[in-house]
């Protein structure tokens, strides 16, 4: 018993170094402060806002508009609907025009006129630049638009828009607009076709005389040659 009993305390005292030991270690890691701040929440939770005791409320107030010193003594102002009549813009009646009397010229006819153009031409001779065109309905009697060859206007005639003039066998003078971008002659051309009755399959000769100026000679699709 007496052996058992020193065995026993000698365990004893060995753990109780064992323990103080360790200790010692721990402290020397400051192991001790690390647990304890792991233990220890690192934030803190936000305190809950305080409620305002005071809340905020709006009043309401009845003021006085300011008016003119001229209207202040007059009675406001009443609003009312009222109905307006729409504003209609009339429109444009274009007149139709009567295309019942138009006489086409046969294939035959209008290469007859054609023919005796070029045989013109060539009498003119190289002086002036010249071209030939074959007059259809829309030069003579639809949109009255005469457009004239592209390659001609690039060589002979200006950049940009400019009056023309007309000048027919008799010396008679007709202005005309012709636009360069279109190539062609606009307003002024009516005039000529209608003044010089121009029909469907008629072979209209220009020569350029001047660099705004045209002379024109007029093949008829019937077979004369003559200007009106």
């Amino acid at each position: 018993m007496v052996v058992a009993k020193e065995k026993m305390l000698s365990y004893e005292e060995c753990r109780r170094k064992r323990v103080e030991e360790n200790k010692k270690r721990m402290e020397a890691l400051n192991l001790p402060q690390l647990s304890q701040a792991l233990r220890t929440p690192s934030f803190k939770p936000s305190p809950s806002p305080r409620k305002s005791s005071k809340h905020r409320t709006g009043e309401k107030q009845l003021v006085v508009v300011r008016r003119s010193g001229r209207v202040a003594n007059k009675p406001a102002p009443v609003y009312k609907e009222i109905l307006v009549d729409k504003v209609m813009i009339p429109r444009r009646v274009s007149k139709h025009r009567d295309l019942s009397n138009r006489v086409y010229a046969s294939d035959e006819a209008r290469a007859e006129a054609l023919e005796k153009a070029e045989k013109l031409e060539s009498d003119l001779g190289p002086d002036f630049p010249v071209f030939i065109k074959s007059m259809l309905q829309s030069h003579v009697t639809g949109g009255f638009w005469l457009g004239l060859p592209a390659h001609f206007c690039k060589t002979y005639l200006p950049k940009r828009d400019e009056v023309m003039t007309l000048i027919d066998e008799e010396g008679h003078e007709h202005p005309t607009v012709y636009l360069a971008r279109k190539a062609g002659l606009s307003g002024g051309w009516k005039g000529f076709a209608v003044a010089h009755k121009l029909v469907d399959g008629d072979a209209v000769v220009f020569q350029l005389v001047r660099h705004t100026a045209f002379k024109v000679y007029i093949i008829r699709v019937n077979g004369s040659e003559q200007s009106n």
